[in-house]
């Protein structure tokens, strides 16, 4: 049986070290209680958002890199809220979802992960929604650590939802950990370490989710003045700390911001008096709408996004040239609507071949006017061209690839 204090040490040691080392991860890891669990229902590590538990066979078989990747790992679950996050979803896949969210970043961050961290490039920069969708409902791998502030998908016979067994099956619980600092000494953890909390009740969750969301912009903020904080974890920080919006509205508000509307102090005629007064001016812009037609979009997928651009085209005053591409333009297009039009999908599409973006992007550079933004509804799954064109791209995507240059916007 390890020494406790042996473990204890290293648990100590490791996070002195993210805090020396990445100031970030460090001011989180802080803010968890650090809290021996019994090994009957704690496996590995776990969190409640309330506090870090830990089975001590499992830290003692870590190295030091190893442990400062764990309990970073269950700080950044918290600071990323997935704990208020869920929503509907089946607990095992959303929290297949959330570890495959936080270990590309922390392996980016330089963090050694300990044998079972699964870290997948392809969902790398994804966030845990945009990642839940593409994980099968049969999959049978498993988060490296413990995620108890919920309850699981109960179905009455002591299963969850999708087959698994309940966690922490036949295993007590206890009160409430202590929700800032200290240790396992400190909790009160009895020799045989912490029974299994209760999860967050609502009102617990939201009062949570508001502190984990002040300490995330501590932290950044902390980091940022330390000049420590990198790149992909500064994008996480915007992402979180920014209100979250449904697709439509972001594609709301990226196309009436390219609207140009401006004030003009044009002399007007004299029958108008002599007072020069600004009056508002819109003047038309030229958007181009493209849709990939290599078989991954179905038609009623892109009658939905057309009928939200037609919504938003007649605010803007655009006019629409609409493009169809496989791997090749569509002979027919492009199809032109001007503003007081009606966008309405093609009766027929050509398509079904390969993917490449290319040939939008070609036909645009030579037209005589080139297009104010450019939508581009796909899967993302294709050629690119090699350079970022002088103007806008708005992707909207559906599936989890991602894109060189331009806004994406995820449609799952």
């Amino acid at each position: 049986m390890p020494a406790a204090n042996d473990i204890e040490t290293k648990l100590a040691a490791a996070r002195a070290r993210l805090i020396l080392d990445k100031p970030f991860l460090g001011a989180l890891v802080l803010r968890l209680p650090v809290i021996a669990a019994d090994s009957g229902w704690c496996r590995t590590t776990a969190t409640d958002a309330r506090a870090f538990y830990y089975n001590s066979e499992y830290i003692r078989a870590l190295s030091l890199e190893q442990t400062q990747f764990v309990l970073a790992h269950e700080a950044l679950h918290c600071a990323l809220s997935h704990f208020v996050r869920r929503q509907h979803r089946v607990k095992h896949r959303w929290d297949l979802a959330c570890d495959y969210a936080v270990n590309p970043l922390l392996v980016k961050d330089g963090l050694t992960p300990p044998p079972g961290a699964m870290s997948f490039d392809c969902y790398e920069g994804m966030t845990a929604e945009e990642i839940y969708p593409c994980i099968e409902g049969n999959d049978e791998q498993e988060p490296i650590d413990q995620h108890i502030y919920d309850e699981p998908d109960s179905r009455g016979d002591g299963r969850s939802a999708d087959g698994r067994a309940d966690q922490g099956e036949g295993s007590s619980r206890s009160g409430d950990a202590p929700t800032d600092g200290g240790s396992a000494s400190e909790s009160g953890a009895g020799s045989d370490g912490a029974s299994m909390p209760e999860p967050l009740s609502e009102a617990e969750r939201e009062k949570m989710g508001v502190q984990w969301r002040q300490r995330l912009a501590g932290a950044a903020q902390q980091a940022m003045q330390a000049g420590k904080l990198t790149a992909s974890m500064a994008r996480v920080v915007d992402h979180l700390l920014q209100p979250q919006l449904p697709w439509r509205m972001m594609l709301a508000r990226y196309m009436t911001a390219t609207a140009r509307d401006d004030y003009s102090f044009t002399r007007p005629s004299r029958r108008e008096g002599a007072a020069i007064l600004p009056s508002l001016r819109s003047t038309q812009i030229e958007l181009a709408v493209v849709l990939d037609t290599s078989g991954s979009i179905s038609d009623s997928e892109m009658r939905e996004f057309l009928a939200e651009v037609n919504s938003i085209k007649g605010q803007m005053r655009a006019r629409v040239a609409l493009l169809a591409c496989d791997d090749a333009l569509n002979p027919q297009c492009p199809w032109r609507y001007e503003p007081w039009e009606e966008l309405v999908l093609p009766q027929s599409l050509e398509g079904g071949g390969g993917t490449s973006f290319v040939p939008p992007f070609d036909w645009l550079k030579l037209q005589d006017r080139q297009p104010d933004l450019v939508l581009y509804f796909t899967d993302a799954e294709g050629k690119f061209p090699g350079e970022m064109p002088v103007f806008p791209v708005i992707w909207l995507v559906k599936g989890k690839a991602p894109v060189p240059w331009g806004q994406r916007i995820q449609l799952n």
